[in-house]
């Protein structure tokens, strides 16, 4: 589905992105992971056109996007929530949905499957349906921004951090709710510091340390192998399943 080739970034005078490489396979979950500050939001950004490659390639079922404006990335099926949620808080579930939906210029133009579909994985978006998104919990609004990603059938999506400061009980419904979305076809890469999390989810891992890919296998491996755990990321997780 996507792959980046010898990708540098530059962001004024900061070289960010030193030759990024890995493929994310179509219909599952890739995960990346990596100590605060490796890169990883920067290859998010990058990969949405919202920071330019500086050099390499970026492509999207084989066909080179590095050089696209974010919309023209989006309209090829492309979906991203950002780790700071980014939703409208003066305005209500409903109308942050209507927004995200390029088929839909009013409520009662949603797909009506698709949007109790989306009712299913995040009840309570039905119960504040109505209700200004600034009043939702952290982990509701982490809902919404999802919802939004999703609120039409998108071939990719790109999610930054979405449990970060979450309850353990919204963590849950979060990472039921990604599944649903693998289930559905979506492929998805996802970054995550919460490798229990990542750990749940992820069919592949990829791991950046200081702007660069240092691994990349399936998830498995990386799960089994606790000294491999400890050398990349600093992780003590024996005993813990």
């Amino acid at each position: 589905m996507l792959a980046l080739r010898g990708v540098h970034t530059r962001i004024g005078a900061y070289h960010v992105l030193h030759g990024v490489d890995f493929e994310v396979p179509a219909g599952e979950v890739t995960v990346l992971l990596g100590r605060n500050g490796a890169g990883k939001t920067t290859t998010l950004r990058t990969i949405m056109g919202l920071w330019r490659a500086s050099a390499g390639e970026v492509t999207l079922r084989g066909a080179p996007v590095q050089a696209l404006a974010t919309p023209d990335i989006a309209r090829r099926g492309v979906a991203y929530v950002p780790e700071g949620m980014g939703v409208f808080a003066d305005l209500s579930v409903k109308e942050n949905l209507v927004l995200a939906a390029r088929g839909a210029r009013r409520p009662g133009e949603f797909d009506a499957a698709r949007l109790e579909w989306i009712f299913g994985l995040f009840p309570a978006l039905r119960k504040f349906w109505l209700a200004p998104a600034g009043r939702l919990s952290g982990g509701q609004k982490q809902m919404l921004a999802v919802a939004r990603a999703v609120c039409e059938p998108r071939d990719l999506i790109l999610v930054d951090e979405p449990s970060k400061g979450l309850a353990p009980a919204m963590v849950a419904n979060l990472v039921e709710a990604l599944r649903a979305l693998r289930r559905e076809g979506t492929t998805v890469l996802l970054v995550e510091q919460n490798f229990h999390v990542a750990r749940a989810l992820g069919d592949h891992a990829v791991v950046m340390d200081d702007g660069r890919v240092v691994h990349r296998g399936p998830m498995r491996a990386l799960a089994d192998d606790q000294a491999l755990q400890q050398r990349l990321l600093g992780l003590s997780l024996e005993g813990v399943r």
